[in-house]
């Protein structure tokens, strides 16, 4: 979940031990606007390397292969 700090060292560290974890996630954004919640998701995918599958409201669906299995 994102707060209203939007995405900081420690989300983006909680996204990567999610996605090597579970490959596909969902992260909620419930505390930015429109124009944040893109920004956001721009910045999280360039950081994980992780790929869009999903963005409806303020919920993104993310997916980054595992290779380690």
């Amino acid at each position: 979940m994102i707060g209203a700090r939007g995405v900081t060292d420690e989300v983006i560290a909680e996204i990567e031990r999610a996605l090597k974890a579970h490959e596909l996630i969902k992260v909620r954004a419930p505390g930015l606007d429109r124009e944040q919640r893109d920004e956001a998701l721009v910045s999280i995918i360039e950081k994980t390397r992780a790929e869009q599958v999903q963005h409806i409201g303020k919920v993104f669906v993310l997916y980054r292969k595992n290779d380690d299995e």
